[in-house]
């Protein structure tokens, strides 16, 4: 096959490059370049896509003799990621940038591209692995749980999946270091990024501040309705956060709060004990199917954030939304964040929280 290595600078794309060309296929390596001001060097280990992330992924696929192109996706990556993550704070619900960045970005806009330049297929360094099933390719959780990313990989459907190699997914990442350094790639001790990319100094307050400015509003008891504190605007704000509240804790019983709920139209945080947290309906959104949409319902393990731990529940999919009943309450869960249903090991697939709730 004629393979796109999405080369983004780092140890586990290198990998995965190599791999696939072990494997027999024709590789080109492409580097996206996502930020239309890349500095030259990092400014910690949270950031990505630079300049000398870019160098990394050039020295690498010179090392492995594939040719190496950048493809600068930098306005879309804007507009997709970037504006879609400060909207959905804004209307009050907290975003995950980086299943957006798999959908809108590398599995549509790189993927895309390579299918109309004549490739077959995608490889990227995440942590997931294919199987070829009964009916077709499936999404499974990488061996290595604890660097597991088939849950920002929830997005892809069928047609993607059935063009997308993930290499590293029967391998641990200690191994994965070990493999770099015995090939000799630079690369091999590179500190791992993380989210969020286009946050570097990982202030997400902040950033949002500066692109929305300040709105004050009220910080309110959810249950008694008084108002315990001021806001700068509720963008600063998701559910389950306990820092940086604001609150007049001399108005307070001691019991520690946290952000039950974000009621962005009429610009109000709500506020209270951690027992108002737990939900165990989570209503969702935007589906998303791996395979075969789910019938009737079904039951399945929902985790609903990255590093989140799964738990049993029923689905039940009508007219374009899905409900997931959770056999145990989870906290802190938001809108905007997403839900993603396995069967076993299995991405059954994904959608986005529009709303949470507690069952009679």
């Amino acid at each position: 096959m004629r393979v796109v290595a999405a080369m983004s600078g780092g140890v586990d794309s290198a990998v995965a490059a190599a791999r696939m060309l072990d494997a027999g296929h024709e590789v080109v390596g492409v580097h996206l370049a996502l930020s239309r001001s890349a500095a030259t060097l990092r400014e910690s280990a949270r950031g990505c896509c630079t300049l000398e992330d870019a160098g990394d992924a050039r020295r690498v696929a010179d090392r492995l003799g594939i040719p190496f192109y950048v493809w600068d996706l930098a306005a879309r990556f804007e507009r997709d990621v970037v504006e879609d993550f400060v909207a959905e704070y804004e209307a009050g619900r907290t975003p995950n940038p980086c299943l957006r960045c798999n959908e809108k970005i590398k599995f549509a806009g790189l993927l895309d591209k390579a299918v109309a330049l004549g490739f077959d297929a995608v490889a990227t360094g995440h942590y997931a692995q294919v199987v070829e099933g009964a009916g077709g390719r499936e999404l499974h959780r990488a061996v290595d749980t604890a660097k597991d990313q088939s849950y920002v990989l929830g997005v892809l459907d069928a047609d993607q999946l059935a063009r997308s190699f993930f290499p590293l997914g029967d391998t641990t990442k200690h191994r994965i270091r070990e493999e770099a350094a015995a090939r000799g790639f630079a690369v091999a001790r590179k500190p791992d990024s993380h989210d969020i990319c286009f946050i570097p100094d990982g202030d997400t307050r902040g950033f949002l501040a500066r692109r929305l400015g300040e709105r004050e509003g009220e910080l309110v008891d959810a249950v008694s309705g008084e108002v315990v504190g001021t806001h700068a605007g509720t963008h600063g704000f998701t559910v389950g956060q306990r820092r940086g509240l604001g609150i007049d804790r001399s108005r307070l019983d001691g019991e520690p709060r946290f952000v039950v709920g974000v009621d962005a139209p009429r610009n109000r945080v709500l506020i209270g004990t951690g027992d108002l947290l737990g939900v165990d309906v989570v209503e969702g959104e935007h589906l998303r199917w791996c395979g075969p949409a789910p019938a009737g319902e079904v039951r399945v393990g929902a985790q609903v954030r990255a590093h989140g731990e799964e738990v049993p529940a029923s689905a039940v999919v009508r007219d374009g939304r899905v409900s997931v009943r959770l056999d145990t309450r989870v906290r802190g869960v938001a809108p905007g964040q997403s839900v993603v249903l396995y069967e076993g090991t299995r991405v059954v697939g994904s959608a986005t929280i529009s709303g949470t709730g507690r069952a009679a």
